[in-house]
């Protein structure tokens, strides 16, 4: 393929942190006559520099990245990469993540079990300047819009911040206090805070049943 002809390709860059699954979108995506993978990143810093290098039109974020956040990535690209249209690929169900991701700035959120084509026409439709989600999720949003409120809380755990709610799901994957804290890159007397937080909030009387609720909560969303 020459050079003029790859410049008439919608680019895209791929941020996950499983290699088969960067290898995969690789594979697919640059099958495509009208499209083309222009890098790739494992973790958030690496994809903020290569992304600002790159200049893809659209980048495909997955929510769990290596020790940083796919929702801390997607704000930092909407205030430092605002042309980079997000769309979130992810095993989290949507109801839980999808209205997350779509605040914090990404143009669209689909999981990754559908379908090799909604994946891609998914990034077309970025690529034309629409917003992507399943036909559920938009009813859910069409139907919240039109009652003039917020998607409606469907557990306690909807109330946690976004920064909360990872570390609460990682407390559930059975991270240590000390261990998020070198992932996510803070302190962990931030992370004890954040801990405090999601226990008022949670209503929970201590570390015990913080861990037995983080654990109870992350296996309902990733059953085995």
């Amino acid at each position: 393929m020459t050079p003029d002809t790859d410049k008439h390709k919608g680019k895209v860059f791929l941020v996950d942190d499983h290699p088969l699954v960067r290898e995969w979108l690789a594979h697919l995506i640059n099958q495509q006559p009208d499209l083309l993978v222009c890098g790739e990143a494992e973790s958030a810093p690496q994809a903020l520099q290569a992304i600002a290098a790159t200049k893809p039109h659209v980048a495909i974020v997955d929510l769990t990245l290596k020790n940083s956040s796919g929702i801390e990535l997607i704000k930092s690209l909407k205030q430092g990469q605002p042309d980079v249209a997000v769309l979130v690929l992810s095993m989290h169900e949507e109801a839980h993540y999808a209205e997350r991701a779509l605040r914090a700035g990404a143009k669209g959120y689909i999981m990754k079990r559908e379908t090799t084509k909604k994946v891609i026409g998914a990034i077309r439709r970025l690529l034309e300047g629409k917003v992507y989600v399943s036909d559920t999720m938009a009813e859910t949003l069409a139907a919240q819009f039109a009652a003039g409120k917020k998607l409606a809380h469907q557990s306690p755990v909807e109330q946690l911040s976004d920064r909360e709610l990872e570390i609460f799901e990682r407390l559930g994957q059975g991270r240590s206090t000390r261990q998020i804290a070198e992932e996510l890159r803070i302190s962990v007397k931030t992370v004890q805070a954040y801990c405090a937080r999601i226990k008022e909030k949670l209503n929970l009387d201590g570390a015990t049943a913080l861990l037995r609720e983080a654990i109870r909560w992350n296996d309902t969303k990733h059953p085995q």
